[in-house]
């Protein structure tokens, strides 16, 4: 097999492979993880601002 071989061969998997993590990527069973993921972010910033409030309440005592 000549270097043009390995090219296309490679070429093919690294193809295949793409397709697999798209496919993965947006399939319904991780669809709920990657939400969870995505919205994590939001859930610290609640905890932050009852943090906060709290803190304002005990100051006001």
């Amino acid at each position: 097999m000549d270097y043009g071989t390995y090219r296309g061969i490679l070429t093919l998997v690294i193809l295949v492979l793409f397709i697999v993590i798209v496919a993965w990527a947006y399939s319904k069973r991780t669809k709920n993880r990657f939400d969870n993921a995505a919205n994590a972010i939001f859930e610290d910033e609640k905890e932050h601002k009852k943090t906060i409030s709290n803190e304002e309440k005990e100051s006001e005592k």
